[in-house]
């Protein structure tokens, strides 16, 4: 996955804005709270959040490990672009999205127009 795919994924979402934080991470949110947080430098790191029951079966791989500073809210890092097919990407950024954007309130969800 390319940062440019990823990104242009991730706006394809509902109600999603992007923005630059801590220096040189691009960070993609839905409402107010982040679902995915990518670094601009070359190669591609990228963390994103799984279901709760994922998260140590998926650091137990090898290709995803606890990332830093979210590990506590199931958030992985991706070091290594290439283990994952684009679609798996998708797949696993849009799952990140909704576990994200269900944590919001109604209120929330009603202001941006997604349910």
């Amino acid at each position: 996955m390319e940062i440019e795919l990823l990104r242009s994924y991730c706006l394809s979402l509902p109600a999603v804005t992007e923005d630059i934080k801590w220096g040189n991470d691009l960070v993609f949110s839905v409402g107010s709270r982040m679902f995915c947080v990518t670094s601009l430098d070359q190669p591609l790191k990228c963390s994103f959040k799984v279901k709760d029951d994922e998260f140590e079966e998926l650091c137990a791989t090898g290709n995803f490990s606890p990332a830093p500073y979210m590990a506590r809210a199931k958030w992985v890092l991706v070091s290594n672009a290439g283990v994952m097919h684009n679609e798996e990407w998708k797949s696993r950024v849009k799952q990140s999205y909704e576990l994200v954007k269900n944590k919001l309130t109604k209120k929330e969800r009603t202001s941006l127009g997604i349910n």
